[in-house]
């Protein structure tokens, strides 16, 4: 298998090694010792503090404290409990969870384990996208060797816990990877997110007391739990501690993935580890943080990569997956794919989006091809305005982002259309 390029740090340090990925070659780096640590040295609450202290955020792009989402499962109930793990990925722009499923997947199973201490989860259901095959098969191996090892199954450890993981194949919906519409689609219903409250919390997966964390999330834990909290805060931002595994894309000399610390400039990612635009182009546009993250032009890419900062640009980081484009792009057909895709993903729940993607797709199409008015840009302002904060869940709001980030960047993109009547950059790539 052909490997993207790497920058490694602790979450990818063996990944260049194949046998990293087996029970020996992982339990050979120290693996599974973590959970021991956890489960016979600590209460699940203290395990559940030192999470908070470390001051983990979820890794799957909405960036929740983990340790604070643990600590809502609640304690006293009768009802099993579930850890649930978000393994979907798909979010555009975004491969970093199937790199660290085919290369670390006891390192994944391993965080699920102590999150499982933590909140007394009794099993994890671990939901896939439909798509990730090899990803899912190497994860079933994963699972029966660490079953047999007795690393999985009744009295782990000798403490009497029990924990399991099932795997569940998703059938690609994007809206599956909302953690509600996951839930929905676990169950065996339409795939659509269900209105909260209540949360998962007090009525998730199969009705039950659920917590849900995405893979990356969960291959971070292991290295908190051996090292501590100040060392896990030792790289990163102060509001955002650790490293993540950024996913480099587009017209970029090296494309790949990068494990860097929280906080590590964009314009560092994008010109020093990917190698900087192809030979003889500028770099014209980035998004930060997968498809439905607002684009940055630029002149903004000397923004930390890590929520504070990306916020104050009206953007967020998202799942990391940074897209590149350069001076050749049409953002207009950059709008057209994102608004396409958008469109056809709505699960059609409510109408703000489902009626909303539609049109902004039809404007963009109409401005691409030399039909629109400038008062179409006013009305896909508009359209995504009334888009944002008014649905059940954050999909609207991922159509709205990157319409409104294209126009207030690149306005000048969408008046040439008008005035020109065609798309005036021929080296564009093609609709």
């Amino acid at each position: 298998m052909q490997r993207a390029p790497f920058v490694t740090n602790y979450l990818t340090e063996h990944f260049a090694d194949d046998v990293f990925a087996t029970l020996e070659g992982y339990r050979a780096r120290g693996g599974y010792e973590a959970a021991r640590k956890a489960i016979t040295e600590m209460t699940p609450d203290e395990t559940t503090e030192l999470v908070k202290a470390a001051g983990l955020q979820g890794r799957g792009g909405a960036g929740f404290p983990t340790g604070v989402k643990w600590s809502f499962m609640p304690g006293d109930t009768d009802k099993p409990k579930y850890l649930v793990c978000n393994a979907d990925e798909s979010e555009p722009g975004s491969f970093k969870d199937r790199i660290l499923m085919e290369r670390g997947p006891h390192q994944m199973i391993e965080g699920i384990l102590i999150g499982a201490w933590a909140t007394g989860a009794e099993k994890t259901w671990l939901y896939i996208r439909g798509e990730y095959a090899e990803p899912g098969a190497i994860l079933q191996r994963a699972i029966d060797e660490a079953r047999a090892a007795g690393l999985l199954g009744d009295n782990i450890f000798g403490k009497g816990f029990a924990h399991d993981i099932v795997i569940t194949m998703g059938a690609g919906a994007y809206i599956c990877g909302e953690e509600t519409g996951l839930l929905e689609s676990l169950e065996g219903k339409k795939g659509q997110p269900r209105k909260k409250p209540p949360f998962p919390a007090q009525y998730g997966a199969f009705g039950m007391p659920s917590t849900v964390n995405n893979v990356e999330t969960f291959s971070h834990v292991p290295h908190i739990v051996a090292r501590g909290a100040d060392w896990f805060r030792s790289q990163g931002t102060e509001q955002s501690p650790g490293t993540t595994v950024f996913g480099v894309s587009g017209l970029v000399q090296r494309p790949g993935l990068y494990e860097l610390p929280l906080g590590t400039p964009l314009e560092e990612i994008v010109f020093e580890h990917a190698g900087g635009p192809l030979e003889g182009r500028t770099v014209k546009g980035v998004i930060p943080g997968g498809m439905s993250m607002p684009i940055l032009p630029a002149s903004q890419l000397d923004v930390p990569m890590a929520n504070e900062s990306l916020r104050e640009r009206k953007t967020m980081l998202g799942t990391g997956g940074i897209m590149v484009m350069d001076d050749t792009t049409c953002m207009v057909r950059v709008g057209c794919v994102i608004t396409y895709f958008f469109r056809d993903e709505s699960c059609g729940q409510c109408t703000q989006c489902r009626e909303g993607t539609g049109w902004l797709n039809k404007l963009m199409l109409r401005l691409e091809r030399g039909a629109g008015t400038r008062d179409d840009l006013d009305i896909l302002l508009d359209v995504a305005g009334k888009m944002e904060g008014a649905t059940i869940c954050a999909f609207a709001d991922a159509a709205a982002w990157p319409v409104q980030g294209l126009i207030r960047h690149f306005r000048d993109d969408f008046e040439a259309h008008v005035e020109q009547k065609k798309c005036p950059f021929p080296a564009s790539f093609q609709l």
